[in-house]
Protein backbone atom coordinates (compact mmCIF):
# COMPACT_ATOMS: atom_id res chain seq x y z
CA UNK A 1 0.00 0.00 0.00
CA UNK A 2 1.19 3.44 -1.36
CA UNK A 3 1.22 5.66 1.91
CA UNK A 4 1.71 8.59 -0.34
CA UNK A 5 -1.15 7.70 -2.63
CA UNK A 6 -3.62 7.23 0.23
CA UNK A 7 -4.13 10.84 1.40
CA UNK A 8 -6.24 12.97 -0.17
CA UNK A 9 -4.34 16.36 -2.29
CA UNK A 10 -6.53 19.53 -0.78
CA UNK A 11 -6.79 22.52 -3.60
CA UNK A 12 -5.35 25.55 -1.93
CA UNK A 13 -7.39 28.37 -1.96
CA UNK A 14 -7.03 30.69 -4.78
CA UNK A 15 -6.39 27.72 -7.10
CA UNK A 16 -9.04 25.67 -9.18
CA UNK A 17 -8.86 22.48 -9.92
CA UNK A 18 -11.10 20.49 -12.34
CA UNK A 19 -10.66 16.48 -13.48
CA UNK A 20 -11.65 15.47 -16.70
CA UNK A 21 -11.00 11.36 -17.13
CA UNK A 22 -7.64 11.28 -16.46
CA UNK A 23 -6.24 15.09 -17.19
CA UNK A 24 -6.23 16.86 -14.00
CA UNK A 25 -6.00 20.49 -14.65
CA UNK A 26 -5.09 23.53 -12.42
CA UNK A 27 -5.39 27.03 -12.75
CA UNK A 28 -3.87 29.90 -10.45
CA UNK A 29 -2.02 33.09 -9.90
CA UNK A 30 0.98 31.95 -11.31
CA UNK A 31 -0.42 30.04 -14.60
CA UNK A 32 -2.03 26.90 -15.55
CA UNK A 33 -0.98 23.39 -15.70
CA UNK A 34 -2.23 19.83 -16.78
CA UNK A 35 -1.11 16.37 -16.00
CA UNK A 36 -2.44 13.16 -17.55
CA UNK A 37 -2.59 10.20 -15.10
CA UNK A 38 -2.12 6.84 -15.90
CA UNK A 39 -4.76 4.68 -17.25
CA UNK A 40 -3.98 2.17 -14.15
CA UNK A 41 -4.75 4.88 -11.40
CA UNK A 42 -8.26 6.17 -10.90
CA UNK A 43 -8.46 9.82 -10.44
CA UNK A 44 -11.27 12.12 -8.31
CA UNK A 45 -12.15 15.07 -7.29
CA UNK A 46 -14.70 15.38 -4.78
CA UNK A 47 -15.10 18.08 -1.82
CA UNK A 48 -12.52 20.13 -2.62
CA UNK A 49 -10.03 17.41 -2.51
CA UNK A 50 -8.42 15.30 -5.48
CA UNK A 51 -8.59 11.25 -4.62
CA UNK A 52 -6.05 8.92 -6.37
CA UNK A 53 -6.26 5.19 -6.01
CA UNK A 54 -5.25 2.47 -8.23
CA UNK A 55 -7.74 0.82 -10.40
CA UNK A 56 -6.65 -2.68 -9.11
CA UNK A 57 -3.75 -4.30 -7.03
CA UNK A 58 -1.33 -5.19 -9.65
CA UNK A 59 1.99 -4.21 -8.84
CA UNK A 60 2.04 -1.31 -11.58
CA UNK A 61 -1.06 0.05 -10.90
CA UNK A 62 0.32 0.13 -7.23
CA UNK A 63 3.49 1.42 -8.32
CA UNK A 64 2.48 4.47 -10.28
CA UNK A 65 -0.50 5.28 -7.67
CA UNK A 66 1.81 7.30 -5.39
CA UNK A 67 4.03 8.54 -8.32
CA UNK A 68 0.66 10.39 -9.65
CA UNK A 69 -0.42 11.75 -6.09
CA UNK A 70 2.65 13.58 -6.33
CA UNK A 71 2.50 15.40 -9.53
CA UNK A 72 -0.70 16.01 -8.75
CA UNK A 73 0.98 17.82 -5.40
CA UNK A 74 3.51 19.38 -7.44
CA UNK A 75 1.43 21.70 -10.16
CA UNK A 76 -1.35 22.68 -7.17
CA UNK A 77 2.19 24.21 -5.94
CA UNK A 78 3.73 25.39 -8.75
CA UNK A 79 0.39 27.45 -9.61
CA UNK A 80 -0.12 29.08 -6.40
CA UNK A 81 3.63 29.15 -5.47
CA UNK A 82 6.30 28.42 -8.01
CA UNK A 83 9.28 26.60 -7.51
CA UNK A 84 12.83 27.68 -7.61
CA UNK A 85 16.47 26.35 -7.70
CA UNK A 86 19.19 27.97 -6.39
CA UNK A 87 23.12 27.72 -8.31
CA UNK A 88 26.31 29.08 -7.07
CA UNK A 89 29.61 29.82 -9.15
CA UNK A 90 32.92 28.99 -7.03
CA UNK A 91 36.34 29.66 -9.29
CA UNK A 92 38.33 32.84 -9.51
CA UNK A 93 37.20 34.97 -12.73
CA UNK A 94 33.89 32.22 -12.54
CA UNK A 95 30.86 34.06 -13.07
CA UNK A 96 27.14 34.83 -14.63
CA UNK A 97 25.67 38.24 -16.26
CA UNK A 98 22.03 37.97 -18.00
CA UNK A 99 21.72 39.11 -21.98
CA UNK A 100 18.34 39.75 -22.82
CA UNK A 101 16.57 36.58 -21.70
CA UNK A 102 20.04 34.11 -22.71
CA UNK A 103 22.16 33.57 -19.72
CA UNK A 104 26.01 34.25 -20.10
CA UNK A 105 28.57 32.39 -17.83
CA UNK A 106 32.33 32.99 -17.84
CA UNK A 107 33.31 29.22 -16.52
CA UNK A 108 36.86 29.34 -17.16
CA UNK A 109 36.63 28.06 -21.05
CA UNK A 110 38.33 29.90 -24.05
CA UNK A 111 34.83 31.06 -24.60
CA UNK A 112 31.93 32.02 -22.89
CA UNK A 113 28.83 29.71 -22.57
CA UNK A 114 25.38 30.78 -23.76
CA UNK A 115 22.30 29.19 -22.39
CA UNK A 116 19.12 30.26 -23.72
CA UNK A 117 15.94 30.10 -21.54
CA UNK A 118 13.41 28.03 -22.17
CA UNK A 119 9.65 29.41 -22.55
CA UNK A 120 8.12 29.37 -18.61
CA UNK A 121 11.38 29.92 -16.97
CA UNK A 122 13.00 33.09 -15.43
CA UNK A 123 16.72 33.22 -14.91
CA UNK A 124 17.45 35.99 -12.55
CA UNK A 125 21.44 36.77 -11.66
CA UNK A 126 21.14 38.47 -8.18
CA UNK A 127 25.02 38.31 -8.02
CA UNK A 128 27.86 37.57 -10.11
CA UNK A 129 28.38 34.19 -8.64
CA UNK A 130 24.85 33.26 -7.98
CA UNK A 131 21.87 31.92 -10.58
CA UNK A 132 18.35 31.56 -9.68
CA UNK A 133 16.11 29.54 -11.90
CA UNK A 134 12.63 29.57 -11.31
CA UNK A 135 9.01 28.47 -13.09
CA UNK A 136 5.77 26.95 -12.04
CA UNK A 137 6.90 23.48 -13.68
CA UNK A 138 9.08 21.84 -10.80
CA UNK A 139 10.54 18.98 -13.47
CA UNK A 140 11.31 22.09 -15.84
CA UNK A 141 13.02 23.84 -13.48
CA UNK A 142 15.26 21.25 -12.15
CA UNK A 143 15.74 20.15 -15.88
CA UNK A 144 17.27 23.59 -16.43
CA UNK A 145 19.15 23.96 -13.24
CA UNK A 146 20.92 20.58 -14.25
CA UNK A 147 22.23 22.06 -17.43
CA UNK A 148 23.24 24.82 -16.34
CA UNK A 149 25.26 23.00 -13.51
CA UNK A 150 26.29 20.44 -16.30
CA UNK A 151 28.60 23.15 -17.97
CA UNK A 152 31.16 22.78 -15.06
CA UNK A 153 30.29 20.99 -12.22
CA UNK A 154 31.97 21.46 -9.28
CA UNK A 155 35.15 20.07 -8.60
CA UNK A 156 36.19 17.42 -5.92
CA UNK A 157 39.84 19.77 -4.86
CA UNK A 158 39.12 23.30 -4.44
CA UNK A 159 35.58 23.09 -5.11
CA UNK A 160 35.17 25.16 -8.38
CA UNK A 161 32.72 25.11 -11.18
CA UNK A 162 28.63 25.40 -10.53
CA UNK A 163 26.75 23.58 -7.97
CA UNK A 164 23.09 23.60 -6.29
CA UNK A 165 23.08 26.45 -3.53
CA UNK A 166 22.06 23.30 -1.05
CA UNK A 167 24.65 21.01 -2.43
CA UNK A 168 27.99 19.96 -0.17
CA UNK A 169 30.81 19.15 -1.68
CA UNK A 170 32.89 16.10 -0.07
CA UNK A 171 36.64 17.37 -0.58
CA UNK A 172 39.77 15.30 -1.41
CA UNK A 173 42.98 16.10 0.27
CA UNK A 174 45.40 17.36 -2.39
CA UNK A 175 49.06 15.58 -3.39
CA UNK A 176 51.68 15.14 -0.45
CA UNK A 177 55.27 16.18 -0.74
Amino acid sequence: MSRIGKKPVSVPAGVTASVNGQTVTAKGPKGELSFVVNDEVLVKLENGQVAVSPRDQSKDARSKWGMSRTQIVNILQGVKDGFERKLEINGVGYRAAMQGRNLQLALGFSHDVVYQTPQGITIAVPKPTEVVVSGIDKQQVGQVAAEIRKYRGPEPYKGKGVKYAEERIVRKEGKKK
